[in-house]
Formats: C-alpha cells, structure tokens, sequence
C-alpha cells in the first residue's frame, strides 16, 4: 500500500512518522505527478488558508478533487478537514468540496484555547481515543451521506466518514495511539 501525504504546510512529518510505525509505504506530495499510483492521500492539520493557496498555486487543488469524485480514500485532519468540505461558515476558503459538511475554522478558539480530550469512538473499538485540538474547526452540518463517527459531549462533531473519505477535528498524528491512521488504512483495503 501506498499513501501520499499533503506536505505543503502543518503536520505532514508527523504522518509520515505515523504511517512509517505501520510500515506503509508514504510519498510527500508537493506535486500533481506524486499523486499518480497512491492507494490513498493524507491532507494534514496547518493552516487551511496556506494550505488551499498553495493546492491552487502547485496545480494539486483541481487533481485531488478529481480524484475524491472518484471515491478516493482521503483523510482530513483538522485543517485538511477544512479543504476536504463542502463549506466553511467562517474565513474565505476554497474547499474542493468532496465531502458533504459545512465546517467552521477555529471553532474552539485561539491557540491558547487548545485542548486535549478522551473521545468515545465506536469504530476504533471500546478504548477512548485521545483527541488533541489544535486552533481546531468542528462540523456544523453534514449530509445524509455522511456517517458521524465522534462527537464531543456537548454534541459538536469532530469526526465523520463519507465512503472513501474520512475527517476529524483534531491530530490523532500527535498521539502514540495508531488506530485512527490503521482505521483510514482498513478503509482503503475494504476492511471497513
């Protein structure tokens, strides 16, 4: 298996690193030829608005939303949530719009306002997931399509699944506990 990862801006070594521990094949990709025989891409946490001016300004932006109507397997990380949307409530950014949610950018603050939390994700088993928020958006809407997979206790959705594609608020790359990235990578297999 080979898994590309958006490596633009934000947090793209720490996938990499991720993704080495499950010993998977990874490519950097800063260019369109990179994306040529992945089996999946990875859009890190960062700053969504670098991000999507920087997919525009290598050509990656159009390619990529080609490949997600294709139902190519995509995980969205906090920021890379934010690309993969179908809207943003908040800031002047282009999603691809590939996935069927309305986003909103810095939902739980400053940067100041970052927090970790044990998140209760059935589809990684009964063990909480520790989620950690950074400047993190949430999902205000999704479509009927659109399969809820975490929500913090308050009822905000910080996680979601739509077919191939895949998004949480938050940076499961910052944490030892691989079952996020090995659940993204069972998608791809058509484990899950």
């Amino acid at each position: 298996m080979k898994i590309g990862v958006l490596a633009l801006q934000g947090a793209f070594a720490e996938h990499i690193a991720v993704l080495k521990r499950l010993n998977v094949d990874v490519v950097p990709v800063r260019l369109p030829h990179q994306l040529e025989e992945l089996d999946g891409l990875i859009i890190p946490g960062g700053e969504s608005t670098t991000i999507t001016k920087l997919m525009v300004n290598y050509n990656l932006a159009h390619k990529i939303s080609e490949l997600a109507k294709k139902n190519f397997p995509i995980f969205g990380t906090c920021a890379g949530m934010i690309v993969i949307a179908s809207g943003v409530a908040n800031g002047k950014i282009e999603p691809i719009g590939a996935m069927a949610i309305k986003v909103k950018r810095n939902a739980f603050g400053r940067q100041v306002d970052s927090f970790e939390t044990e998140l209760a994700i059935p589809a990684l088993g009964k063990k909480p997931f520790v989620g950690v928020f950074i400047r993190a958006p949430l999902i205000e809407s999704v479509g009927k399509e659109v399969k809820v997979l975490a929500k913090l206790p308050d009822g905000t959705i910080v996680a979601a699944r739509q077919d191939k594609l895949l998004v949480c608020a938050f940076h499961p790359e910052l944490t030892d506990d691989l079952r996020f990235h090995q659940y993204f990578l069972d998608i791809i297999s058509g484990k899950r």
